[in-house]
């Protein structure tokens, strides 16, 4: 087996080990953004709850009131928490994608590198079928 061949063939083993790491970090990726999209609905939910109860006026005295009000603090709280894990969500999500971005360059570097040996394979062959220069000498014996 010629040097290129061997060649090719290890590019073309390290494109399928490239192609599985572009899909395991496009899972993961998917993976981050699901969390974000939960985390963004937990959070969007947790303040539609804080805003109706700020909102009740329908307790029939002080006590009730003050449950209603400590209530609100502890939803408050679970939204400020929600917050954080929201940003957290977010860099996570980025990140993911950004791996998935280089994954699928390191793929199709290698994708380039593959085509550009079979190209020289390729020219290598028709040189050697097709010869450019005459083998021997131009002209006739009487020149």
């Amino acid at each position: 087996m010629s040097a290129d061949r061997i060649k090719l063939k290890r590019l073309r083993r390290l494109e399928r080990l490239r192609g599985i790491a572009r899909q395991t970090a496009l899972g993961e990726a998917a993976r981050a953004e699901s969390a974000l999209a939960q985390v963004a609905s937990l959070e969007a939910r947790t303040t539609a709850l804080i805003k109706a109860y700020r909102l009740r006026s329908d307790a029939r005295d002080g006590g009730e009131l003050q449950q209603t009000q400590r209530f609100v603090a502890g939803l408050t709280r679970i939204a400020e928490a929600t917050a954080a894990d929201l940003v957290r969500a977010r860099e996570a999500a980025d990140a993911r994608a950004a791996e998935a971005a280089e994954a699928e360059r390191r793929r199709a570097a290698v994708d380039d590198r593959i085509e550009a040996a079979q190209q020289r394979m390729a020219r290598k062959a028709a040189e050697n079928a097709h010869p450019s220069a005459p083998s021997g000498p131009l002209g006739t014996p009487l020149e």
